[in-house]
């Protein structure tokens, strides 16, 4: 497994640690109204993290993609309001490291030692 596979499972998991500590934030808007945008990003991501981290461990090739589209979401971090709310206070100190990762992993995933890596059709 190439090193930057890797750190992408690092950034992935970290992720979704990170949705799972704004659980809780979105149970707590559920009481008010069903649905909520919070929450269907919320599990959007959720369903992508799973399923994308499920596709980079078997190594098939849609992994690849995925992998890339996953490893984007960092870059939009840059792009939180100042009044953020509790998402800010939670995610706000690791907005730039988290944008230098995602770049590492944009450039380090086009690499041929990467691609051929994702190699299962």
């Amino acid at each position: 497994m190439p090193p930057v596979v890797i750190l992408f499972l690092v950034y992935a998991f970290a992720m979704l640690a990170v949705v799972g500590l704004t659980l809780p934030l979105v149970i707590s808007e559920a009481v008010e109204a069903p649905v909520s945008l919070s929450g269907v990003i919320d599990m959007l991501l959720l369903a992508y993290l799973i399923f994308t981290i499920t596709m980079v461990l078997q190594r098939k090739q849609a992994g690849y993609a995925l992998a890339l589209g996953l490893a984007s979401v960092g870059l939009t971090l840059i792009f939180l309001p100042p009044e953020g709310g509790a998402l800010l206070i939670l995610v706000g100190p690791l907005r730039w490291p988290a944008f230098i990762v995602a770049i590492i992993l944009i450039l380090g995933l086009r690499r041929p030692s990467a691609r051929t890596w994702f190699s299962e059709p």
